[in-house]
């Protein structure tokens, strides 16, 4: 199945929307975001992003803001982890599929642990509810990607990394850094 989960559950205030593309005669015409379709991320930044067969992003968490992805051409897959204490999804996974063939985009809030898998060559529209040059690192935390209390599963065992994912920490290094960051923020 294309654009749909494929292991795990669907957390909390995530929203995973197929697209409808219009075709005719000259090509086709797809609506990425709409105000009408109620998402829960109101995006002040937009990236096209290509990655090469065998990347894996990740993994990623991000305090102050959400997300949103639109796979338009290849074939990837988004694991996500659900660090929020109050969410009633907390401590779940879920492993979603896009295709760029029959695309769908997919919206995550702040405080899901989350990277991306490509199986080919892609393309990527990304939208994030903070500018990238508003970024501070107590926002661009990171951990393993393939730290087993995350739950995922993904598809490649040896994926290209960057420099910084190689040497991500662990998922509980994570979760102290973030109860670090919290009892400062609480103190200011």
């Amino acid at each position: 199945m294309r654009g749909a989960l494929i292991s795990g559950m669907p957390l909390h205030g995530t929203t995973l929307r197929k697209l409808k593309v219009d075709r005719d005669a000259r090509g086709t015409f797809t609506e990425v975001l709409c105000k009408e379709w109620n998402l829960n991320i109101k995006p002040t930044q937009w990236g096209v992003v290509a990655s090469v067969a065998r990347v894996l992003r990740g993994m990623h968490f991000h305090l102050r803001h959400d997300e949103y992805i639109c796979l338009l051409q290849g074939r990837c897959c988004v694991g996500m982890y659900d660090l929020r204490p109050d969410s009633p999804t907390y401590r779940r996974h879920a492993l979603v599929e896009l295709h760029g063939e029959q695309q769908s985009c997919l919206v995550f809030p702040r405080g899901i642990v989350h990277g991306w898998y490509f199986f080919e060559d892609s393309l990527h529209l990304q939208a994030t509810s903070e500018s990238y040059v508003s970024y501070n690192p107590d926002d661009n935390l990171i951990c393993h990607w393939s730290d087993m209390e995350l739950g995922i599963t993904w598809p490649d065992p040896d994926p290209i990394l960057s420099p910084r994912a190689q040497q991500a920490g662990s998922l509980k290094e994570l979760s102290r850094n973030l109860s670090r960051l919290e009892a400062q923020l609480t103190m200011e």
